[in-house]
Order: structure tokens, then sequence, then C-alpha cells
């Protein structure tokens, strides 16, 4: 219950799915959490559930894409909080599902605004303060697309994959001053997302739901708490010794 004890996190795309699993479990295990989001309804709920049950949680609307309010935002929760020690960069979306001949600038340029940018801005303006903390967690979350090609979602490939090298080189840049960054590769998980994808993608999500799991080895998609009992380990001191590194959280769908 105490993993996270005294730690300051904030989860980007914090409101639902993957994102509020990961709000929900760090503040279990001990931690303070900022939860960003452009899902104002969600995220204040969200905030407002947990702080009733004792935690330390609170809502902020922002948009990721947006560096200013995305500065505003962080400096925001680290001073009501009074500090930061991880940065959870998950907010992101799926965009256009047509391979790259089929998708117009608009749709790249507002995935890479998002999943990219996102990260970027995300991962610069944490840096002040987990450098004023002594050390911290960035933790990146990318995709097994980002490791894998699947023939369509060309924008939600490029922009995994760029957060996959980010990643490695922002761990690189700032190892020496004990912060430590690392990406986690999700396979499918059975989030708003993903449904809404499928949906989308089949007139019927149930028979779409079954035969996306089955192309994990294990036969079933993911489940949100799957991938933030990740987050809680590299957020932790746990993996005092992991940076760099990416963790594929996908029922063994990269293996093959």
């Amino acid at each position: 219950m105490n993993r996270l004890k005294s730690r300051i996190a904030i989860v980007t795309g914090g409101a639902v799915g993957i994102g509020r699993a990961c709000v929900e479990r760090m503040a279990e295990e001990g931690a303070k959490v900022a939860v960003f989001d452009i899902l104002t309804t969600e995220g204040k709920t969200l905030a407002a559930t947990l702080s009733a049950q004792g935690h330390d949680v609170a809502f902020w609307h922002v948009d990721v894409a947006d560096e200013g309010a995305l500065k505003i935002a962080i400096d925001a929760a680290a001073a009501r909080f009074g500090g930061l020690h991880v940065m959870v960069n998950n907010a992101g979306i799926l965009g256009s599902p047509n391979p790259t001949d089929q998708v117009t600038e608009a749709e790249w340029d507002r995935v890479q605004a998002v999943n990219v940018k996102g990260v970027f801005f995300g991962t610069k303006h944490a840096i002040p303060h987990l450098r004023a903390a002594g050390a911290g967690s960035i933790i990146n979350l990318s995709s097994i697309l980002g490791l894998v090609g699947s023939g369509s979602l060309a924008p939600y490939h490029a922009s995994k994959g760029a957060v996959r090298l980010m990643t490695k080189n922002d761990a690189i840049a700032y190892a020496l001053e004990g912060i430590r960054v690392n990406s986690i590769h999700p396979g499918y998980i059975w989030t708003p997302m993903v449904e809404n994808h499928l949906r989308a993608m089949s007139g019927d999500p149930e028979a779409a739901k079954v035969a996306t799991g089955s192309a994990h080895p294990v036969g079933h998609m993911g489940e949100p708490d799957d991938i933030a009992w990740a987050v809680v380990y590299l957020a932790s001191d746990e993996a005092k010794f992991v940076t760099g590194a990416e963790l594929a959280v996908d029922g063994g769908y990269t293996a093959r």
C-alpha cells in the first residue's frame, strides 16, 4: 500500500482508461496525484471520488498539445502538492485508421501534436521540477504499434515510434541527474479508445474484441490495470536501476 509513499505524480490523459487506472493505483500506493485531461466531468469526478476515499488527488483541465497551458498546469500541480517526482505522459489519440496514402495533413498533424508534442512538452516542463526534487521518473506511454507495424493507423505508428526513441534519448540525457525515463508498450487494452476504434471498424464490436484478443498469444485483450501496475513499478524505487527501457505489456503480442 506504500510503494509510492510521499511521491507526487502527474498523469496526463488521466480521466479515463489506462490513465484513470494509473491514477487509482498510484493513489492507492500512497502518491499524491494530479489528473490532467480535456475531459472535465470525468476528471473532476475521479478526483472527487478518490479524495473522498482519503487520497490526495486534484484535477486540471489541460490539452497536452498546448505547451503554454501544459506548463502552467505542471507548475500549478507542483505548487499545489509541494513538488514533483513522477511524470506519466499517457495522453494520446488513435487518429485516422488509414494507411499513409489516405491520411490528410491535418489528420497527421493532430496525432503528432497530441502523441509526440504532448510527450515533449510534458517532459520539458516536468524536468525542472524533477531536477529540483533531486531525482524522478518519467514514464511515457508508447504502444506495441511503436514496435511493430500493422498496416493501418499510420500517424499513430509514427507517433508511438517517436515516443519510443524520445524515451531512450532522454534516459541518456538525464541519467546522471537521477531522472529515469522509460516507455511502456501496451498491447490492445479494453479502454473506451479501443472500444470506439473497434466499433468504428466493425458492426459487431464484441466479435471484434474477441478477434483482436486472439491476436495475443494469451488469447485475450488486456485491462487498464495491467498497464497501471507497470507504471507503479517504474515510478517506484523497485525500478531504481531501470532507465531507457521499453516495457512491453502486451500478452505476448510482440513475441511472435
